[in-house]
């Protein structure tokens, strides 16, 4: 009788076949040719929910203190490497069976735990329990995928030792008062953090796949910025009279010329020729998705404002405008520099990108100005970019067909 091996040993075909136990199979032999699965986009489904839930925090406030700044990117950072870890796991094995759609499923409820844990953090231990639960998964997972060879063992080993190790550290909290918890929390996530660097050796030996990462990040990084324009949309009254509609279509502009620069980014395939483990293309979209979250919020304060009347910004507000745009450029500028060594006319295009905004969130305070020059930077900056990705593209090209 054909018997198909997987996590959990030899199974009889027949079986595996009824059941779906064929367990997690290594991808090193099909780099390049990985895409995303119908089971990873349902996953994302909830963190759409769980980003509005965390941007949701700063409330309507346009002044909001450092310490609810501080605490909206520590949830986001939370959010996004839980939603990582699954996908790190996806781009080396091929997990479509049905033990490991029961435990996406599972995974999905802790995700679900977590968007609830967001509005009453620290006090809510629903938090913890879903990130306990979503990590907890994959550290079954991984223990599934143990078994299906040598450098399945050496890549399992440094997740189960430091994700194992941040679990404990999560699963202590819940015994701590509510306030003390947080200090537990950023112990756990710098171990996490430090795991992949301290195992960058083991790791780096079972590259991850050169198409899944980016396009698994990008998806990720869309669906932020789909939250940054919810939340500007939200600031557009029902019923916007005629000035509203150039003003809220000047905001607009800000967003649209981000995804402009990052599809072309992703779309031209530069992301690909280092990656290597991933990890350095991976944390600068940390702040770089942190940043487009504040942004689209602070976008959506001046809307709200411009439409209440207002006829001056406060310093908080643009300072976390011009710092949201600015944080996007340079994380922008590390990404080029995982591709291709940034040249002068980059640097310039980087400069010129991050003075700008900073000259004009400093100076202008009307509304509707700020906007209106806000975009015309932006927009400035992203048909600059793109002339020069296209050119570094044609060029890597050219050499490739010597």
């Amino acid at each position: 009788m054909r018997r198909v091996r997987g996590a959990h040993g030899p199974w009889p075909g027949w079986l595996a076949a009824r059941l779906g136990l064929r367990g997690p199979t290594p991808l090193e032999d099909e780099a390049g040719h990985r895409h995303a699965t119908w089971l990873e986009l349902f996953l994302d489904l909830i963190f759409v929910y769980a980003l509005a839930a965390v941007v949701a925090r700063l409330g309507a406030d346009p002044t909001p203190s450092l310490g609810a700044v501080l605490a909206v990117i520590g949830l986001f950072l939370v959010l996004q490497w839980a939603w990582v870890g699954q996908v790190y796991y996806d781009t080396r094995f091929d997990p479509d069976d049905l033990p490991h759609r029961l435990l996406v499923l599972v995974a999905l409820v802790g995700a679900g735990a977590m968007t609830l844990g967001v509005d009453e953090v620290p006090e809510s231990i629903w938090l913890p329990v879903g990130y306990l639960i979503v990590r907890g998964v994959l550290l079954l997972l991984y223990l599934r995928a143990r078994l299906t060879g040598p450098k399945a063992r050496a890549i399992t080993t440094v997740y189960l030792t430091g994700f194992g190790l941040g679990w404990l550290i999560w699963l202590v909290s819940l015994g701590l008062p509510a306030r003390q918890r947080p200090v537990l929390w950023a112990l756990a996530m710098v171990v996490e953090l430090v795991t992949p660097w301290v195992g960058l050796r083991q790791l780096s030996r079972w590259p991850v796949d050169r198409r899944h990462l980016p396009e698994r990040i990008g998806q990720f990084t869309i669906i932020v910025l789909g939250s940054a324009l919810a939340s500007l949309l939200g600031a557009v009254p029902d019923h916007p009279r005629p000035h509203m509609i150039l003003t809220s279509a000047a905001a607009f502009l800000v967003p649209a010329a981000v995804w402009w620069v990052y599809t072309t980014f992703v779309t031209s395939g530069l992301a690909a020729s280092r990656l290597r483990g991933g990890q350095a293309y991976t944390y600068l979209h940390i702040p770089l998705g942190g940043a487009l979250l504040v942004l689209g919020w602070a976008l959506g304060q001046v809307v709200r404002l411009h439409d209440a009347g207002a006829t001056s910004l406060p310093l908080e507000l643009r300072l976390l405008l011009a710092g949201s745009v600015v944080v996007w450029s340079l994380c922008g500028l590390g990404l080029y520099a995982l591709s291709a060594r940034p040249s002068r006319a980059r640097l310039a295009i980087a400069g010129y990108g991050v003075g700008s905004v900073s000259v004009i969130a400093g100076t202008v305070r009307t509304p509707r100005l700020l906007l209106f020059l806000l975009a015309a930077a932006i927009v400035g900056y992203a048909v600059l970019l793109t002339r020069r990705l296209t050119a570094v593209r044609q060029e890597q090209d050219r050499r490739a067909r010597r």
